[in-house]
C-alpha cells in the first residue's frame, strides 16, 4: 500500500475552476488561492437560484483512541461513493489545527485513496484562516491590556479578565503566564493561552450565518468584568468593527476536492473536546443548497461532536441531520475491551466482544435523538477475519444497521454499501421527529444533567464552589438559557480518559464555567480537560522533512 502522501502527489487534481464548476459557480464567484484552494464569495453564497435541500450525513464515532479511528477518511470515501452513484455530493470539513498536526494525529485530511487535496497546503496554513482568528483574538488581548494602560475608564478588573490570547500550536508552557512587566504604568497580571480552536472567535465564526451576524456575535462576547463585576463585552472596547476587518476573508468558505475530484468545503475548525467541534454554518448551509447530500463530521465520538452539532449547530441552523453514520474500529473496540494500546494490532476476540459495549452506547445515545444510523466499520490493514466477522454478526443479530468500509484501500468503491445503506435510510420515512434533547429555558443544571446521563451515561454531577458560584451569577445575568457546551476528555465516556469501555454509575465533575455569549453557549470545564493542549514525547513533527520541494513524513 503506497503512503498518504504518495498517493496525493500522483492524484489528478483537476483545477478549482473546474471543481467550481462542478458545483455551479462562476469563475467570478470564487476567489482563487494558487491553482487547486479558493474560497467562495458571498455573492454565491447568496444566490437565490441554490435552493437545494440537501440531506445532512453527520459522520461521528465511538470514542477513539488517541490516534482517531478514520472518522475523517470514512466521511470523504462516503462523500465520493454518493458521488459515484450519481448523487450531487459536496462534503463539509473542519479546518486541521497545526496543534495536533505536529503532535499525536498528524494530518487530518484523510488517508489512503480518501483524501483531501492538496494535502500538505489544507494540513499547513491553508488559505490562512486560523491566522486571521489567532489575530483577532489577540487584538482583542491588545485592546484590554492597552485600555488598562490609557486609564481604564471601564473600571476593568485585572484580576477578573476572561479572556486568553492564542496561538495555533500546542504549547502547555503558554497555560499560565505573567504579562504587563516591561514598564511600571502597565497593569501586571497573570494570563494565559488557549490554543487557537479552542477561541471564541474560532466558534463564533463557525456559528454566524453571514456578515451581519459575526459582527453582532463578536461585539457580545465577554472579555471581563469591572469592579462592581459587572461584564465587559468586545462592544465596550469598541474593537468589534477591527476584529471584523481581520476576519474579512476568513468568514468565506475554502473550496478543494477529494482524489476523486468531489467538492469539499474546508471552513474552521473547533475541537469538539473543549470546543463545539463542528465546521462553519456558512459552509454546511450553503453545501446542503447546492447539493443533493451533504457528508459532515463532527469532532471526535458522538459524546462529544455528534451532541454539540444537534444541540448547538442544528439548533442554530433550525435544522436536523438525515442520519448519523457512527465510525467504529476494531482496534478502537479492543482497546474499549481491555488490550494495552501496544496490542491493539492482535486479534483478541474476548476483549473485542467486550469493547462492542462502548458502541452500544453512542448507539444508545444516536436513539436520544430519533435519528437513523448506520455503523461505519472502517477496516484496518492488522484487522483479521474472525474480528470483522464478529462485529458484522454482532450487529446483525441486534439489528444494526452496518457496513465494512474499506475506502481507505479502494476509495469510492470501498464504500459503496455503506452509500447505499446510507440512501436507502434516508428515503425512509420517519415515524418520529428529531430534535435536541433539551431546551433551553431549561435551568444549567438541567441541561448539564440531560447531557451528562442520557449521552455519557453518568449517573451523578458534582460541581465544585466555583462552577456553584458562575451559575448562580449567570442566572442573576440571564445567561442561564444559552446552550451547554461540555469541555470533557474525547477518550471516555466519563470525565478520566483511562476509564474506557462503558463504565456505569460514575459521576461527572464540573470545575468550572465560561461564558461565550457570542457563540450562544456556557463552556462547562469537567476533568482536568485543557484548553491549550501539550506536545506528546515523540511528536509527529519529527518525522517531517522537506526534501526536493515535496512535504515527506506522516502526511
Amino acid at each position: 500500500m503506497k503512503s498518504d502522501l504518495e498517493i496525493a502527489q500522483h492524484a489528478k487534481m483537476k483545477k478549482i475552476t473546474t471543481i467550481a464548476k462542478k458545483i455551479g459557480l462562476k469563475p467570478s464567484e470564487i476567489e482563487m488561492y494558487g491553482s487547486y484552494k479558493a474560497k467562495i464569495s458571498f455573492k454565491a453564497i447568496n444566490r437565490k437560484d441554490f435552493n437545494s435541500q440537501g440531506k445532512i450525513i453527520l459522520v461521528s464515532a465511538i470514542n477513539p483512541t488517541p490516534a482517531g479511528e478514520g472518522k475523517s477518511t470514512t466521511t470523504i470515501g462516503l462523500g465520493d461513493s454518493l458521488s459515484k452513484l450519481g448523487y450531487k455530493t459536496m462534503i463539509a470539513l473542519r479546518e486541521p489545527s497545526l496543534g495536533p498536526v505536529m503532535g499525536v494525529k498528524g494530518g487530518a485530511a484523510g488517508g489512503g485513496y480518501a483524501q483531501v487535496v492538496p494535502m500538505e497546503d489544507i494540513n499547513l496554513h491553508f488559505t490562512g484562516d486560523i491566522h486571521a482568528i489567532t489575530s483577532a483574538n489577540n487584538l482583542i488581548s491588545a485592546v484590554i491590556d492597552n485600555h488598562m494602560y490609557h486609564g481604564n475608564q471601564l473600571h476593568i478588573n485585572p484580576e477578573k479578565i476572561i479572556w486568553k490570547r492564542a496561538m495555533d500550536m500546542n504549547d502547555r508552557a503558554l497555560r499560565r503566564i505573567e504579562v504587563g512587566l516591561s514598564s511600571k504604568k502597565e497593569v501586571s497580571r497573570f494570563d494565559a493561552f488557549d490554543i487557537t480552536v479552542a477561541s471564541e472567535v474560532m466558534a463564533v465564526l463557525c456559528l454566524a450565518t453571514d456578515i451581519e451576524d459575526l459582527k453582532t456575535r463578536l461585539a457580545r462576547m465577554v472579555v471581563a468584568y469591572n469592579t462592581l463585576n459587572e461584564p465587559i463585552t468586545v462592544g465596550d472596547l469598541k474593537v468589534t468593527g477591527a476584529v471584523v476587518m481581520l476576519l474579512k476573508d476568513a468568514v468565506k468558505p475554502n473550496l478543494v476536492q477529494t482524489l476523486e475530484n468531489t467538492p469539499v468545503l474546508i471552513h474552521g475548525g473547533p475541537f469538539a473536546n473543549i470546543a463545539h467541534g463542528c465546521n462553519s454554518i456558512i459552509a454546511t448551509s450553503f453545501a446542503r443548497s447546492a447539493s443533493d447530500y451533504v457528508v459532515t463530521e463532527a469532532g471526535f465520538g458522538a459524546d462529544l461532536g455528534m451532541e454539540k452539532f444537534i444541540d448547538i449547530k442544528a439548533r442554530t441552523m433550525n435544522t436536523m441531520p438525515s442520519l448519523v453514520v457512527l465510525v467504529v474500529s476494531i482496534r478502537a473496540l479492543k482497546l474499549h475491551g481491555g488490550v494495552d494500546k501496544t496490542l491493539m494490532k492482535e486479534e483478541n476476540l474476548t476483549a473485542l466482544q467486550k469493547g462492542i459495549e462502548n458502541l452500544e452506547k453512542h448507539v444508545e445515545s444516536v436513539l436520544e435523538y430519533h435519528l437513523p444510523y448506520v455503523l461505519a466499520l472502517n477496516k484496518f490493514a492488522s484487522d483479521t477475519d474472525n474480528e470483522v466477522n464478529l462485529v458484522m454478526n454482532w450487529a446483525s443479530f441486534h439489528d444494526h444497521p452496518i457496513s465494512l468500509s474499506e475506502v481507505f484501500e479502494k476509495g469510492s468503491d470501498g464504500g459503496l454499501d455503506l452509500a447505499r445503506k446510507v440512501i436507502a435510510l434516508t428515503n425512509k420515512p420517519s415515524l418520529e421527529i428529531s430534535k435536541p434533547i433539551y431546551v433551553l429555558n431549561s435551568t444549567i443544571r438541567e441541561k448539564v444533567s440531560i447531557i451528562t446521563s442520557k449521552i455519557y451515561g453518568a449517573s451523578k454531577v458534582e460541581y465544585s464552589e466555583k462552577a456553584i458560584e458562575q451559575m448562580k451569577e449567570y442566572e442573576d445575568l440571564g445567561w442561564d438559557k444559552l446552550a451547554i457546551c461540555m469541555a470533557k476528555t474525547p477518550l471516555s465516556l466519563t470525565d478520566n480518559p483511562k476509564i474506557l469501555g462503558r463504565p456505569r454509575d460514575f459521576t461527572i465533575t464540573v470545575r468550572e464555567f465560561k461564558p461565550s455569549l457570542g457563540a450562544g453557549f456556557l463552556v462547562a470545564l469537567t476533568g482536568d480537560v485543557m484548553t491549550m493542549p501539550g506536545l506528546p514525547k515523540q511528536g509527529a513533527y519529527e518525522f517531517m522533512d522537506v526534501i526536493d520541494h515535496k512535504i515527506i513524513g506522516l502526511f
